[in-house]
């Protein structure tokens, strides 16, 4: 965005969702140049340290979190949150302790925006209708499922929409135009633009690839533009800046937790560029 306004080429009129409604008022009011979203595992490594995550993105002015329900066989994540995932089920999370937790973290943090990843299956298991029904009861403003395909999940994408709750779906710099524009039209709340193939956790060299990708991107969007995939340092999000609406950090994150614990997130978070941040 820009002066508050998307940087892509259309309005968001194609979901007419309250996700990316607000992701344009943030940015409207607060003028920065690019907003955060951060990721956690839910369960891991437990959840009093969950949400004391989120209460340092709040501190820290992170505008929306992703909460990720762990499965057995997270097919887009790479080895680090892959074990998180795995260690999260080991400790007995469910799907049902995730709604909960989730519930009482938009009630205690209602400056955050929060979204659930998660794969297919859980959906499935939970039962769909419900699924999506409860996640709008609880004020989850989105959903990231990579493994559900637009063209074979139609139910679910109606479902998502009578709901009003956001279907985000994914791009990679090798969606050819005809699918980005496609996905474009369907994605719901934003674009997740992953920076490259592959899964995630690896670093990302950012450059003259990732701007020809975006400027692609741009071209077709009707919603605001998210980048995930290697954001590893404020040089990252500083590269991002002009180029897409959110920056997206999830394993960097996880990586710092594990290895500096909560003040080292703290610290993480600080390092970021001031305008991105409070």
């Amino acid at each position: 965005m820009k002066d508050g306004q998307l940087l892509s080429s259309e309005k968001a009129d194609n979901t007419a969702d309250s996700l990316a409604e607000r992701i344009a008022a943030v940015n409207k009011a607060s003028g920065k140049p690019i907003q955060l979203m951060t990721h956690q595992i839910v369960g891991y490594p437990d959840l009093e340290t969950n949400y004391e995550l989120i209460r340092l993105f709040d501190r820290n002015g992170v505008e929306l979190v992703e909460l990720q329900l762990p499965f057995s066989e997270p097919i887009a994540d790479g080895p680090v949150f892959l074990r998180a995932n795995q260690a999260s089920l080991a400790k007995g999370t469910t799907t049902r302790r995730c709604m909960e937790f989730a519930r009482k973290a938009v009630a205690d943090f209602p400056n955050i925006a929060f979204l659930f990843m998660t794969y297919y299956n859980v959906v499935l298991q939970y039962g769909m209708e419900a699924f999506v029904r409860e996640c709008a009861d609880i004020g989850i403003r989105g959903l990231i499922v990579p493994d559900a395909r637009p063209e074979e999940s139609g139910a679910f994408l109606k479902a998502c929409r009578e709901h009003g709750v956001a279907l985000v779906l994914i791009a990679t710099p090798y969606t050819d135009d005809k699918r980005l524009s496609y996905l474009s039209q369907q994605t719901g709340g934003f674009l997740y633009c992953a920076a490259r193939k592959g899964v995630t956790g690896s670093k990302t060299a950012f450059g003259r690839e990732t701007d020809d990708f975006l400027a692609r991107v741009r071209h077709y969007a009707r919603t605001p533009v998210a980048v995930g995939f290697g954001i590893q340092d404020a040089a990252d999000v500083a590269f991002l800046q002009g180029k897409c609406d959110i920056a997206i950090i999830g394993t960097q994150l996880l990586n710092v937790l594990e290895q500096s614990g909560l003040a080292g997130v703290e610290r993480f978070l600080a390092s970021l560029p001031p305008e991105a941040i409070k």
